[in-house]
């Protein structure tokens, strides 16, 4: 899913075999449901460029395109910083 609405979009940054990508996809994809955000997931392995910058820190969320998190994804410091960007677009 990638449509921007409300000027907010979650991007989850993994690999495919990445046991953490699979827990942060649960929560990213609760999220976005729950408050009717966009998401977006990126194979860092098709990116040198990715591989380089995060390869030790996925998965990375990002909310557009800013670093929220790494390694784990915390369902209620997400949903805050979501609600955060909202009150101020």
């Amino acid at each position: 899913m990638t449509r921007v609405s409300e000027g907010v979009l979650i991007t989850l940054l993994g690999k495919p075999g990445c046991h953490l990508c699979d827990d942060a996809r649960a929560v990213i994809e609760r999220v976005a449901r729950d408050l009717d955000v966009p998401w977006e997931e990126r194979d860092i392995t098709l990116s040198e460029r990715d591989t380089e910058q995060y390869w030790e820190q996925i998965p990375v969320t990002l909310i557009n395109g800013v670093q929220h998190d790494f390694w784990r994804v915390d369902e209620s410091r997400l949903r805050t910083a979501i609600g955060k960007l909202r009150e101020t677009s």
